[in-house]
């Protein structure tokens, strides 16, 4: 009777033990769920109203004078330039062998990782898709300004699995112990390791699920300002895509302003409080490059006069090369050399001021200002582009340096690619719509967005 009357308190204990797992397990499943889903509401909530994210210019910390800091965007442009020309062309064969991304750019967002997070500046560029960080445990990494990621420490990361989306859409990828990854940039910089899963922060924004590149092996010298990159090009993987709004815009400051420059998502992407008019024009696909924003550029006026440029100058040609593209990582303009050197000429006849040795700039035209002159009257410029003509503002391609007597061009010849850089983007609102496959430019005051 003993015997039975303990094997009957055993049964009962081990029932209530069962029964209390049970009830922690699904304690622990509502909650996890439960933080999920609050995450996934205020992420819609922020989709809903659109998010804002500061972005600033690599060189903002810098001591620079206006010119200096085109000077040396312009050094980090020309390398850029020659590495998207050559991408575009690249052949199938070459793109499977060796897959090459623009890489770089010219604008660090300040963003955090994980749960608990851990903020890490990432490099914006909207020439790639890829997101990545640097992860530990290092085999190689740099030496970033910010702690390295570590994903052992964070309860939300997981890594991808081979048959998931995001990992078919690598160029180069290899299934392990989950979805591991290559890319390489142009410069021959790389970053491999394991892609996971995991939330971000943007500003106040938590974003669950996204899929990045956790990077233990990252080789080169062309991404020591941030700890990682931010793809914004059209490809799935980049982070416009995976957060499926649709559309962003950033809006960014004048290149020696110390205050920070707006990068938009969701509705706010496109109804952020400008005093402008929009003007909007189709966005062109390369297959040769699907992730590199295309435009039909058609002509150029400068002052009255409309430049005598063959329209299939800045023409997309059926192997990939030529066209136009909108960057934010290049710094100064890059017209087809043809073209340019009309709008060259067309500069020196109509600005009233003798010319000048720019050599010392790395620019092609210059002129030397007069001591008595505060205020200097320039051309006009416009791009003609298919829909809309673009109007710039004066500070937006002629750069004066009072202290050197030198007011200066800021544009340059290319062979192939044209590209418009980000110094002639400067207070515009500058909206890049997926879903209608178009950009729009508003004239904005981008410190006071």
């Amino acid at each position: 009777m003993a015997s039975i009357l303990s094997t009957s308190h055993l049964s009962s204990s081990l029932m209530i033990l069962i029964l209390v797992m049970v009830s922690l397990f699904v304690s622990s499943t509502c909650s996890s769920r439960g933080t999920l889903k609050s995450l996934n509401n205020q992420f819609s909530a922020a989709v809903e109203d659109g998010f804002r994210i500061n972005i600033r210019h690599v060189d903002s910390k810098g001591n620079y004078s206006k010119l200096e800091l085109l000077q040396r965007g312009m050094e980090r442009g020309k390398h850029r330039l020659a590495r998207l020309s050559s991408l575009a062309t690249s052949s199938d064969n070459d793109s499977v062998q060796s897959p090459l991304h623009a890489g770089n750019g010219e604008f660090l967002m300040n963003i955090a990782i994980g749960t608990p997070s851990t903020s890490y500046l990432a490099i914006m560029d909207t020439g790639s898709d890829l997101i990545w960080t640097q992860c530990k445990p290092c085999v190689e990494c740099y030496k970033q300004p910010t702690p390295i990621f570590d994903p052992t420490q964070s309860s939300s990361f997981s890594k991808i699995s081979c048959s998931s989306k995001l990992c078919k859409a690598l160029t180069n990828s290899h299934c392990n112990d989950g979805c591991g990854y290559m890319y390489a940039y142009g410069d021959y910089s790389t970053t491999q390791g394991v892609m996971g899963s995991e939330t971000f922060t943007f500003g106040d924004v938590p974003v669950p699920n996204i899929g990045f590149g956790c990077g233990n092996d990252n080789e080169g010298s062309g991404f020591t300002q941030g700890g990682g990159l931010v793809g914004l090009g059209r490809g799935p993987l980049s982070l416009v895509s995976q957060l499926g709004t649709g559309k962003f815009s950033y809006c960014l400051t004048s290149i020696e302003d110390s205050k920070t420059s707006s990068l938009l998502f969701g509705s706010l992407a496109s109804s952020a409080n400008t005093n402008g008019v929009p003007v909007t024009t189709p966005l062109i696909q390369n297959p040769s490059q699907p992730s590199f924003y295309y435009l039909s550029l058609e002509g150029i006026t400068v002052g009255s006069t409309r430049l005598p440029i063959e329209k299939s100058t800045f023409a997309l040609k059926e192997d990939g090369s030529g066209g136009l593209i909108i960057d934010s990582g290049t710094t100064i303009t890059y017209l087809e050399d043809t073209a340019f050197k009309l709008v060259k000429k067309a500069f020196k006849d109509q600005i009233n001021l003798p010319l000048a040795d720019g050599d010392s700039t790395g620019l092609d035209l210059c002129f030397s200002l007069p001591s008595d002159t505060s205020e200097i009257g320039v051309p006009k410029l416009l791009f003609h582009f298919d829909g809309a003509d673009l109007d710039l503002p004066a500070d937006n391609y002629m750069i004066a340096d009072s202290t050197m007597g030198l007011m200066c061009l800021a544009m340059g010849g290319s062979n192939g690619m044209s590209i418009i850089g980000n110094v002639q983007q400067q207070n515009t609102l500058v909206l890049h719509d997926l879903e209608k496959q178009t950009m729009s430019f508003t004239s904005t005051k981008c410190d006071q967005l």
